[in-house]
């Protein structure tokens, strides 16, 4: 097997090989412990019939793991600087192909539909920059990509707000908006010496595991999710206080927002955190049809 990567020495040396210099402006930070990687990639549950794809590879050092294991790999590179290093350090794998561009950009459905004609299982594997980590996540999500999950390294904060439950100070909109689409649930802690150079904060693994069907239904996806942005706005603030004053004409109609929380059995009182996903689509059906006969 290949020497890895991602050891502290072999990671150094392909830096000064390459004059290579650390972007703030991108989030760089490379992984240097091997044994991490490997958890990572166990934690995706990846086999020789997978198809990955993997976001910011960086030197290579998550990509070589994700090579050995899958039957293919793409990973998208914003950084053309590391075009060259990845052509080199990837070169012992034929099962990996880079493609330069800004994932949020990306048709991403169409390169899963090119890459991976013969590829059942996807699942999607990154150490995500993270000052991008949010819209990374919701474009795979929203996109609604045929993958079977996401298994991604990023900022503990965020992926305590991803997975947090109701009622918890965690829990907010992104919280619902992930879980909309997934279950979601962190599988690891990683310390901050494993990187170079080092994050000022701490990160954790996330697996996100994609439903067949959203976790509830409503009559319009769009409207729900206004809705829960609007309870979320003040988090101090009640559910009635927040949807009167963050809803379009929310001051005019607040005898019809009343009439859809006593509909939905929810308390005027409460707060957008307490609320479930089940509660906010309830919620959201009621509005929708109070707004629409009460003028």
């Amino acid at each position: 097997m290949n020497k890895d990567i991602a050891t502290p020495i072999r990671t150094r040396a392909i830096l000064e090989k390459y004059g290579f210099s650390f972007k703030k402006s991108l989030g760089q930070n490379f992984l240097i412990d091997p044994n991490i990687l490997t958890r990572i990639v166990d934690h995706a549950n990846i086999s020789e019939d997978t198809g990955t794809i993997e976001i910011g590879p960086g030197i290579g050092a998550l990509t070589e793991h994700l090579a050995r294991r899958s039957k293919k790999v793409v990973a998208f590179e914003i950084d053309q600087r590391l075009l060259p290093i990845l052509n080199e350090t990837l070169s012992p794998y034929s099962n990996v192909e880079i493609i330069h561009s800004d994932v949020l950009k990306a048709d991403v459905k169409t390169v899963i539909e090119e890459k991976f004609t013969d590829v059942k299982d996807i699942m999607v594997v990154a150490n995500l920059p993270y000052y991008v980590t949010t819209p990374i996540i919701m474009k795979l999500l929203e996109e609604k990509l045929p993958i079977r999950g996401i298994v991604v390294m990023l900022q503990k904060e965020v992926a305590d707000r991803i997975s947090a439950k109701p009622g918890t100070k965690d829990y907010g909109s992104l919280s619902i908006a992930v879980q909309y689409y997934t279950t979601a649930e962190i599988v690891m802690t990683v310390p901050k010496t494993v990187f170079v150079p080092q994050p000022n904060v701490d990160s954790a693994i996330i697996r996100l595991t994609v439903r067949d069907q959203p976790a509830v239904e409503m009559k319009d996806e769009d409207f729900f999710f206004q809705v829960i942005k609007a309870s979320f706005a003040q988090r101090r603030k009640t559910i009635l206080n927040n949807l009167t004053n963050q809803l379009p004409l929310g001051k005019e109609k607040k005898e019809a927002i009343v009439a859809a929380l006593n509909a939905a059995h929810i308390e005027p009182g409460r707060r957008g955190e307490t609320l479930t996903i089940e509660e906010f689509a309830r919620l959201s059906d009621e509005l929708l049809h109070y707004f629409q006969h009460v003028s």
